[in-house]
This record gives structure tokens, sequence and C-alpha cells, in this order.
């Protein structure tokens, strides 16, 4: 399944200037997949699994002399590791944190030899031992886009028509129902690729969802290795409670009988494992966004679409059977799916963060969904479930912020422009970044070929 990661990953293989790579995410994001395709391009690939190979890992563990370390593997396996044909992939990493110290080193020692580690676990085994500054590079991983659920389904033909499309013109009418359908598929599969290759195989949604049980349960069985034992009961509420509180400002007293002191550090790291995003508070009244935030008031997206259905336990059968008015009567859900997607297409060398937009005013309350910066504007997007073309918050925020000039606004809408609002349909997230996004167009350029 191609995805946009391995052109940047590409692009990391051939930089003159290269470090060794982290590739980091949430658990089951595809992480492995994506380097073991990477490594098809390489005369020689070599893949160590620190959680099964013992051997492997002691011998990283030693001490953090590489020449040493490159000789003891190539004996162990059975390989020569050559410099400058061989990608050599540390996966699970985070079994032993001190590898993470030794990147630095082959940095320093052996530049010229391709080295990528990823692991499940990862954010807390950098917490553990720290990131050698200037020494290691990383790039961020999410579940798969809505385009990219597009190509696996051989649909290049929709995505290359979406690349080429002007934004002040509507798509043909056709194209615009059958992009509505597949995404409203989409909300059913979600991003996770072992569902999507589940949905593509089977066709079937009972098999899905049983991918998505296993998935949560699997996070859940995570708990114990990052948490402390105390913790686990506050980690399981949060998880089975914190995602109907979607599309709202997050607050801890709807969570169960403990209070946010006990409830935060908990938040905190499911959100560090990657299962939950936070979509901070912003005045936007200046760049950067993250400098006017409100830590105490904050959303949250989830992970995955598909398996935020399965932790809520809903019924996905009207996203096939009536999908309008599944998307009208999931409006959080939606808005959702949309952080998801600004994450998907964010450029991936650095952590990407979402942020939102409120007035309280007494008669005159009014929120943004999202709140974007592309170069130096400050965008503000709503996102509409249906095909409502109320945008009062949008306009309200424009007339605020004299650095915003336009606003944008995703539904069920197709293409077109009103006034200062730009309206892209649901399924056109990427297309509406992609104008201001070099490293995207090209990542998108590089899908469809």
């Amino acid at each position: 399944m191609k995805r946009c990661i391995d052109y940047f990953l590409l692009e990391w293989k051939q930089a003159l200037a290269r470090k060794p790579l982290l590739l980091r995410g949430a658990r089951q994001v595809g992480k492995t997949y994506a380097v073991r395709v990477l490594g098809t391009t390489f005369e020689h690939f070599i893949e160590i699994n620190l959680e099964q190979d013992a051997k492997a890992k002691a011998i990283i563990e030693r001490d953090l002399d590489v020449n040493r370390m490159v000789f003891q593997l190539s004996a162990h396996l059975g390989t020569e590791i050559i410099p400058g044909s061989t990608l050599l992939f540390i996966d699970e990493i985070q079994q032993a944190p001190q590898a993470i110290i030794a990147l630095r080193y082959f940095y320093e020692q052996l530049p010229e030899l391709h080295v990528i580690a990823a692991g499940s676990l990862l954010e807390f085994a950098i917490e553990q031992v720290g990131m050698p500054v200037g020494r290691i590079s990383s790039l961020y991983l999410y579940p798969m886009s809505f385009l990219e659920f597009l190509i696996a389904q051989k649909k290049q033909q929709w995505v290359k028509a979406l690349l080429n499309q002007n934004a002040h013109d509507p798509l043909f009418q056709e194209l615009h129902a059958s992009l509505m359908d597949a995404l409203s598929l989409y909300f059913v599969v979600g991003g996770m690729p072992e569902a999507v290759k589940q949905w593509l195989t089977t066709n079937s949604l009972r098999e899905v969802s049983r991918i998505h049980a296993e998935q949560l349960d699997t996070y859940k069985q995570d708990f114990s290795k990052y948490a402390k034992k105390y913790q686990i009961k506050y980690l399981e509420l949060l998880f089975s409670q914190a995602v109907e509180q979607l599309g709202g400002k997050f607050m801890f007293n709807r969570v169960g009988e403990y209070k946010k002191r006990e409830l935060l550090p908990a938040l905190e790291l499911l959100e560090k494992a990657g299962l939950l995003h936070k979509i901070f508070k912003t005045a936007a009244q200046g760049i950067p966004l993250g400098a006017q935030i409100d830590l105490n008031d904050f959303k949250i997206a989830f992970v995955d679409v598909g398996l935020c259905q399965a932790a809520l336990g809903l019924e996905v059968a009207s996203w096939i059977s009536d999908p309008a008015t599944a998307f009208i009567n999931k409006g959080a859900l939606v808005e959702s799916y949309v952080g998801q997607e600004l994450l998907a297409y964010a450029d991936p060398i650095r952590k990407q963060q979402l942020f939102y937009w409120r007035r309280d005013s007494r008669g005159s309350d009014a929120e943004v969904d999202y709140v974007v910066q592309f170069n130096k504007d400050i965008v503000p997007i709503e996102v509409k479930a249906g095909t409502s073309r109320r945008i009062k918050s949008s306009y309200l925020f424009l007339q605020s912020h004299s650095s915003a000039e336009y606003g944008i606004r995703f539904s069920g809408l197709n293409f077109g422009v009103d006034n200062v609002i730009r309206n892209y349909p649901l399924y056109a997230v990427a297309i509406a970044l992609q104008a201001t996004n070099e490293s995207l167009r090209l990542a998108l350029a590089y899908l469809v070929g």
C-alpha cells in the first residue's frame, strides 16, 4: 500500500547531509511496513527486532562503539553490513533505550551507513534517555489518509482528478458523489493499515470490526508497559470515555469520579502513545499559533476515525446504507476526521500541533473548529458534516483577526468560493493544504505516479 511517507523516506535516503532516522508514530500505523518498502530500494536490507532478538539487543546495549556493533551484528546475522549499500533497520528500539543514544554515534563515526529505528512505544524511551540534539532526524507517521485509502483501492484516476482540481470550480457531480460515498466507507474502515488490508482482501465489515477490536485490545495491553500500576485504572477509564467528548472542550469532571490531578497525567500518557491528540485553544492573533494557547482549554481527536467508532461501540451500517444522514448525525466524528487528515498531510519532519479558536461572549459565542498557519497566513477552518452554508464563526474570526484574509469550510458541498470563504468537500483536505505546501505537493505527486 503506497503511502506519502514513502516519498519522504526516499528523500531522506538521498540526502547528502543524512542523519540516522527515527520513524515515530502510534502502534500499528505502518512504520515497519514503510521501512521494508524503502528497504527494497537498497542492495542490502537488514532488519533487527530488539523485542525478538535478544542477542542483537545485547550487542547494541554493550557500549556505544558503533564499529564493534556493526562487526558483531554482521557476524550474528551472517550478513555483511556495507555502508552506502545497506539499510540497517532497528525495530522496537524502545526495548533498548540506550540504542537511541547509539544513533548519535552512527552519525559521528559511520555517517555513510543508512540507519532507521522505530518502535511501538518510542516516545517513552526518548523521554527516558533524551534525544541527541542535532544528531538524529525524525519523521512522524499517522494512519493512512483518505487519499492513501483511495490509492490502496486503485482509484488513482480519482486522486489525479482531485490533485488537478481548481478550488474555485465544482468537481463534476458524478465524481463528487462517488468520492463522498468512498469517504463514508473510509469512516467505517479507517486508516489503520491492517484494517484497510483486511477490507481489500475480504470486503467484510465484520472482519474489519474484528481487526479494530484486536487493535483496541492491544492498545489497552500496552498500558502496563508505560504507566505506573495505580495509573492503569485512569488510562482505561479515559480510553473508554474520552472519545465521548469529541467536538467539545474536554472536561475532566465528565470522566468518572476522579479528579483532574489524577486524570491529567494519564491523558498525557495516551497522548504520548499517539492514541489521542489535543487541539488547544489559541487566540490566533499572530504566529506561531502555539505561543497564544490556553493549556487548560483543549479538545481531543482520536488516532483514527475507524478505531474511534469501534471504541464508541457505534453501529456503522448507516455509513453504507445512508451516508448523507450518517454524516449529519455524527458531526463530532467528522470534525475529528478533519483533524486526522490535517496531521496526515502535515510535513512529517516535525511533530504537528492542532489548534482551534473560541470566543465566549454573552449573546455572541463563536467557535472555529481548527486554525492553521499557511506560511505567514492564519486561516480559520470550519467543519460542516452536511451541506449547510452557515459559517458565522469564520466571519467573526476574520473580522477580529487582521492577519486572516480568508477562511476554509470543509463540508458535503462541492468546491467553490463564497465571498472570502473557500469551500472544499470533506474528501479534499489534502487539496486545501497542498496549495501552500510544496513538500506535500511532491509527496502526493509521488503517490499517484
